[in-house]
């Protein structure tokens, strides 16, 4: 069976760049979703489920760091990497405070990033797998969230 290929959202408003680094990102086995500002990559985000984001900070319509918050207020776990020409101090500061996971000045090297990529999905993909082989206690209930089952005073309920 294939192994599922882990999907990035990539917002980028540059054509140039957008289009390099989504194919080189599907060479290298991943789904991603390429949007041209914002707005856009927040629709998208909203629709779909990504495994990570790659913002550019610089957007129309819905510049990276206020896209980045409204992705933190939906999922505050995914992994999320700006990608921006701002190198100033304050500018990556503000990128870290809004949660990102890295903060990749333009222009980058390719391949750097996709190892940064594969760190982060690698690490995120075992804390899951911990996570998923948990089960929980309260009171005179037992969930077992891999076997989506919920047992009460011995009778156990499968959940959807």
């Amino acid at each position: 069976m294939a192994e599922k290929k882990a999907k990035i959202l990539l917002c980028e408003d540059d054509p140039n760049l957008g289009s390099v680094l989504k194919n080189y990102l599907e060479l290298n086995d991943y789904d991603v979703t390429l949007e041209r500002d914002g707005r856009l990559g927040l629709a998208a985000f909203q629709r779909e489920q990504f495994e990570l984001c790659l913002l550019d900070v610089m957007m129309p319509n819905m510049d990276g760091f206020t896209l980045a918050e409204e992705i933190r207020d939906i999922n505050p776990d995914v992994p999320l990497f700006f990608l921006s020409a701002k190198t100033m101090k304050e500018d990556i500061i503000q990128g870290y405070k809004l949660g990102a996971d890295d903060y990749i000045t333009k222009p980058f090297d390719s391949e750097v990033l996709l190892h940064k990529i594969k760190a982060i999905l690698k690490r995120n993909e075992e804390l899951n797998r911990e996570s998923e082989n948990r089960e929980f206690d309260m009171a005179s209930y037992h969930f077992n969230p891999k076997l989506r089952e919920l047992t009460h005073d011995g009778k156990t309920q499968t959940l959807s």
